[in-house]
């Protein structure tokens, strides 16, 4: 008889929960079978997939340095796992409210846990939490709420760690390189946590101090993907796993380098300097360093205090996001992919300080050119041959896949739904919703024909992202007029209040830009 490979097991004493390999396959199976198809499921899939996946980068760090971040990891996942498992029966034998109460009280229990846990862990596992909090409104609002503390309200490190990480970096202890420090974070969230101070010159400051070993552990996490590889084979099946990976980890990466995300800031800062309604905190280049950075301390609402305003605030706040999404990636040339509701503080009248620069990718204008090109294909020229052509050229979709022209389009208008006609929309989370279902959407005839070319792996938070956060704020405009304002190849006219005063910043500033030609 042949040897039979055992599934890793370990003892147990009464109420303890056994690891094994079913409890992570319980959930991945939910996610599989029942996550893109059906709406109920969806929450419980999300919340069970971030469980799920702490297990993909931490398992086979058994026996390393972390080994206690990896047992935390594997029996979050296997607690949630067997949670499921075990409440399978009555899911299935259940039907109509009953079985959403069953599942929502399922999802908010894992979430729970995964809030406590994830935030403890920081790191890699964190963003995961962190995206779930905001990406999907099939989740109900009490889970959202559990695990948006991962957005900027985690445990923090001690007084005393902050400071040794200061003094490290900037080679005096915060008492003296600051007139005043203090030592209780403002802010806590993956990789580092933010500290008010007071420079010597008077001048109030945000101070963000990185974890101690939050390089270490990131780069440990990001290197064992074995099952994150696996997994990404099932949802996105065409897709060139290990690039993709490749280019999240480099991202990733990037962001343990404070000196970088300053040099992100400042690009960003000089560019939307005098900006009527968009605001980023200007760096203080003498206080920062690879794991410190410094900038002008920034008050305002949080984002959940947004939801709480007028709708017309909501839709002004709406407005400037989406105008400095597309003045970036169009005109700088650079993405924050890194939009979550934490990165954000809010001022009235549309203003908006923009947090957070360490997840910025930087495009060159050969890689922009195709985005350009299928916008305009599409929503200007109504050309559909031209607009899978362009496809096909960005490495999006296989050339000469057996599929039918309007097969693509019918598959790939909802992500261009709200600039394809004008008139004024209102972006709803259901809408946010159905974006995220259809990217994941394994089952569509042309999933096994599409793939992200590396280069824009990062650029999909726009459809993960930044519609996400629209979606929760029930963001109503013109949004083509104002795609057309921003788009290269139109340089349309103001169309709104804000467009008027920005379009009056831009004539102050700088000579407009030429417009792109294509074709």
């Amino acid at each position: 008889m042949k040897n039979v490979p055992q599934r890793r097991r370990r003892s147990r004493s009464p109420g303890q929960i056994m690891i094994t390999d079913d409890s992570v396959g319980h959930v991945a199976k939910i996610v599989r079978d029942h996550g893109i198809r059906r709406r109920g499921s969806l929450a419980v899939a999300a919340v069970g997939t971030v469980a799920a996946l702490t297990v993909v980068l931490a398992r086979r760090r058994l026996g390393g340095l972390r080994v206690e971040r990896g047992l935390a990891a594997i029996r979050l996942a296997a607690r949630g796992g067997a949670r499921y498992a075990s409440n399978a029966p009555r899911l299935f034998a259940s039907a109509g409210e009953h079985r959403e109460r069953l599942r929502n009280d399922l999802a908010l229990q894992t979430a729970e846990d995964v809030a406590a846990t994830l935030g403890t862990m920081k790191g890699v596992l964190m963003k995961i939490g962190q995206m779930a909090s905001y990406v999907d409104d099939s989740l109900s609002p009490s889970v959202r709420r559990t695990l948006s503390r991962l957005q900027d309200s985690v445990p923090p490190m001690s007084a005393e760690l902050a400071a040794l990480v200061v003094e490290e970096e900037l080679g005096l202890p915060p008492e003296r390189a600051f007139a005043r420090w203090d030592p209780q974070p403002i802010a806590a969230a993956s990789i580092g946590q933010v500290h008010r101070a007071i420079t010597h010159d008077g001048r109030a400051v945000a101070v963000k101090v990185q974890y101690p070993g939050i390089a270490e552990t990131m780069a440990a996490d990001l290197a064992n993907v074995s099952l994150l590889r696996r997994m990404l084979k099932v949802t996105a099946p065409s897709q060139d796993v290990d690039a993709l990976i490749a280019e999240l980890r480099d991202r990733v990466l990037e962001e343990l380098d404070y000196r970088r995300e300053a040099g992100n800031q400042r690009l960003l800062a000089a560019y939307f300097q005098g900006h009527p309604t968009v605001h980023i905190p200007a760096i203080i280049d003498e206080l920062s360093a690879r794991r410190v950075v410094t900038s002008d301390l920034a008050d305002g609402a949080r984002f959940g205090e947004l939801t709480g305003w007028s709708q017309e605030e909501r839709d002004l706040a709406a407005e400037t996001i989406y105008r400095f999404v597309f003045r970036s990636l169009y005109e700088v040339h650079a993405f924050n992919g890194d939009p979550h509701p934490g990165n954000y503080l809010f001022h009235g009248g549309g203003r908006v300080t923009f947090l957070d620069f360490g997840l910025v990718k930087h495009f060159t204008q050969p890689e922009l050119l195709p985005l350009m090109q299928m916008a305009r294909n599409l929503c200007v020229d109504n050309d559909p041959e031209a607009f899978r052509r362009s496809l096909e050229d960005a490495g999006f979709l296989r050339p000469q896949a057996p599929l039918s022209t309007d097969t693509v389009v019918d598959h790939l208008a909802v992500f261009y739904q709200t600039i394809r006609n004008p008139g004024r929309l209102t972006i709803t989370s259901g809408y946010s919703s159905a974006v995220v279902r259809r990217f994941f959407d394994v089952r569509s005839p042309i999933a096994e024909y599409m793939s992200i070319p590396r280069s824009y792996v990062i650029l999909q938070r726009i459809n993960l992202g930044l519609f996400a956060l629209l979606g929760e704020l029930t963001a109503t405009a013109n949004w083509r007029a104002i795609a057309e304002e921003i788009w290269p190849f139109v340089q349309g006219p103001a169309s709104t209040p804000l467009g008027e005063a920005e379009a009056a910043w831009r004539a102050g500033r700088r000579p407009a830009p030429p417009a792109v030609r294509h074709g």
